[in-house]
């Protein structure tokens, strides 16, 4: 039977597109599956405010009346100009083991896009790149992430069969948290604070920590990512989304702040207790019992998540990084955390991953941005 791809426009239809790619993945072991709840904030007009200038359209494919298939279309202007590019982006991309449902999820996204007046396709991207990116091509047997895609081994072959290839890479590295902090890094630690003036902030409270930093660490951030891939600077409609989304699950004792003399961030650290077990457990939902395992994977866990780290331009090579693992890691062995995920660092960015040099690592994950001129 054919293949038919329709266009969603209903927050009813929205459901069924987020609900499949939580169901393809329901009896995967290594998948970390989003909250609806979330997806809906991310992928509504009204909510997400990356939709008050981008553009989108979002595909359900069908066969013999299932849903097979799902991806959106997106173009971002903002990014466009940016990068001088006139591409469209596809995401939030998944599919069957099916060659004819994914050339015809694909054909659609070509369509919409050259009917826009775009001359080329990336992804998987989002609509900022705060957003999952990139296909995974390598460690289908390695736990997923809440920031990360997890897709199934298939996927790369589909995307290049029709006509993609490779834009840029991400790799992922999973560190060991060593029981005893190296020494050397708390006097370098401390040697850099007095050079500087620096100085790692505590937080009593997440309210102490949002009214008084969160928008300076997303001026940071956008400083710090400004020449990154894709990266596009984010608005303060957009920040003041993301610190509402975000900053209510952190636990205090995994942040890590340094600030000039002048209270300016200058360097930060955030990471979170895996969540991806959790996730698998919820099925989607928090509700009834989903806030429950996300909770308790809060306090009780033994894999941590780095997901945010920045060193502002003035401070980087001049061992500012010491002060934020002298601050973490220790934290990390007293809270029971065997492990650390590094989430995606672009492959370009050596600087990066040369840091971890000091630990016992593994790079055990890695994923693809594609790219094909329409």
């Amino acid at each position: 039977m054919a293949v038919i791809i329709r266009e969603i426009g209903t927050k009813k239809e929205l459901k069924k597109f987020i609900r499949f790619g939580i169901n393809l993945y329901k009896n995967c072991e290594f998948a970390a599956p989003p909250l609806l709840m979330d997806d809906l904030l991310n992928l509504s007009k009204g909510s997400n405010p990356a939709l008050d200038f981008c553009e989108k359209a979002y595909f359900l494919a069908y066969k013999e009346n299932k849903i097979v298939g799902r991806i959106a279309a997106i173009i971002n202007p903002v990014a466009n100009e940016r990068w001088n590019q006139k591409n469209a982006r596809f995401g939030w991309v998944d599919f069957i083991d099916d060659a004819e449902v994914t050339t015809a999820l694909f054909d659609a996204v070509e369509k919409w896009a050259k009917s826009k007046g775009m001359i080329a396709i990336q992804g998987p991207l989002g609509f900022t790149d705060f957003d999952h990116e990139g296909t995974l091509i390598e460690g289908y047997d390695k736990l997923g992430t809440l920031a990360t895609i997890y897709n199934y081994s298939y996927y790369p072959g589909h995307i290049e069969r029709n006509g993609y290839v490779k834009d840029i890479d991400w790799n992922e590295y999973q560190i060991t948290i060593p029981e005893v902090f190296p020494e050397k890094y708390f006097r370098i630690a401390e040697i850099v604070k007095k050079k500087f003036n620096l100085t790692p902030k505590r937080f009593r409270s997440r309210k102490e920590l949002v009214n008084n930093y969160a928008q300076k660490i997303f001026d940071l951030l956008n400083l710090c990512y400004q020449d990154l891939y894709g990266y596009t600077k984010l608005n303060d409609k957009q920040i003041h989304f993301y610190i509402k989304l975000y900053f209510s699950f952190f636990r205090l004792d995994t942040v890590s702040v340094v600030v000039d003399e002048k209270d300016d961030v200058v360097a930060l650290g955030i990471a979170m207790p895996s969540f991806t077990k959790a996730l698998q457990k919820a099925k989607g939902r928090l509700f009834p019992l989903g806030w429950y395992y996300m909770l308790r994977a809060l306090k009780k866990n033994d894999l941590v998540d780095l997901y945010l780290m920045a060193v502002h331009p003035n401070y980087q090579n001049k061992g500012v990084n010491s002060i934020l693992f002298a601050d973490l890691m220790p934290q990390f062995a007293k809270n029971g955390y065997k492990f650390a995920e590094s989430n995606p660092e672009l492959e370009t960015n050596t600087r990066m991953s040369s840091q971890w040099g000091s630990f016992e690592y593994v790079n055990h994950k890695k994923r693809r941005v594609y790219i094909k001129e329409i």
